[in-house]
């Protein structure tokens, strides 16, 4: 089985915040005690989030070997669900070795997908009292996962948008620009600084031209984890030259204290004079 997503589990922010708010509607909706969602990995049903509303079952980042899953009868289900009253009595799920470990009896899953039908998991409710389920709750619970299936979308959109934003141009041999665009919050200043430090170390780079010219400035903040990006380069060796400090970013206190460390110039020709390079027009 392959995975259809680059993610890691604990990566899927938004799912995660979303599924919780909407634990607590299913909960009460279907009289449950557990409601959790699973990412399908390589070989493994990984629970990416989940609520326990007296007694804990579930625990977020329990992991199963797929064979052994209520999750690979839902997903092979033609119906894309599984439920049944007894998991201790149900002729497939009394052999399994997960259904001893949580002694649960009420179950009812169905197959999460993504908006391009690509299967993400499941989303699954327990209880460990006996639970018939009907139509209507199936029904129900298949358009919570319809609801989530949104939110899996958006997670991996973030994600790749993540990677395509972070621009880091070849000049020559041990020398690179990193363009610093658009609104940067924690979490992609923490990929950035990811990002950075491999390609610093893989690349070889001796110093690196930070663009801040395209860095927006929301709400007058100035993002102070820039500065352990700036930080972090230079204990890897590698020199930091910050040019394109626009008066927006000028202004602000956090940039005020944290730039004066680094060599600042005007602008890129400046930043390479500074290294001993000079651009020359071509006749």
């Amino acid at each position: 089985m392959t995975n259809e997503y680059n993610l890691d589990s604990t990566e899927f922010y938004s799912l995660k915040n979303a599924s919780k708010r909407l634990f607590k509607l299913i909960s009460d909706r279907l009289n449950v005690n557990t409601a959790y969602v699973t990412k399908r990995g390589e070989s493994a049903m990984t629970v990416v989030s989940s609520f326990n509303e007296k007694e804990e079952i579930i625990p977020e980042g329990y992991a199963v070997e797929y064979s052994g899953t209520y999750c690979r009868l839902i997903i092979n289900n033609e119906s894309s669900v599984m439920h049944t009253p007894n998991l201790e009595h149900d002729e497939f799920t009394r052999q399994l070795e997960v259904t001893s470990q949580l002694m649960v009896k009420g179950f009812l899953g169905v197959t999460l997908t993504d908006t391009n039908g690509k299967v993400f998991g499941t989303l699954c409710v327990m209880d460990k009292e006996e639970k018939s389920f009907s139509e209507d709750d199936i029904s129900y619970l298949k358009s919570m996962a319809e609801i989530l299936s949104y939110i899996i979308e958006l997670d991996q959109t973030k994600y790749n948008m993540d990677f395509l934003s972070v621009p880091i141009v070849p000049i020559t041999k041990g020398i690179s620009i990193l363009t610093l665009q658009g609104v940067i919050d924690e979490r992609r200043a923490e990929n950035i600084i990811k990002q950075v430090l491999e390609y610093g170390a893989n690349q070889q780079i001796n110093h690196f031209i930070v663009d801040l010219s395209g860095l927006k400035i929301i709400d007058g903040y100035f993002p102070a984890i820039l500065g352990d990006l700036f930080k972090s380069i230079q204990l890897m060796g590698i020199e930091t030259i910050i040019t394109g400090v626009t008066p927006a970013i000028a202004q602000q206190e956090v940039a005020n204290e944290q730039l004066p460390h680094f060599k600042t110039v005007q602008n890129l020709e400046a930043a390479l004079s500074y290294i001993g390079f000079e651009l020359i027009e071509k006749e």
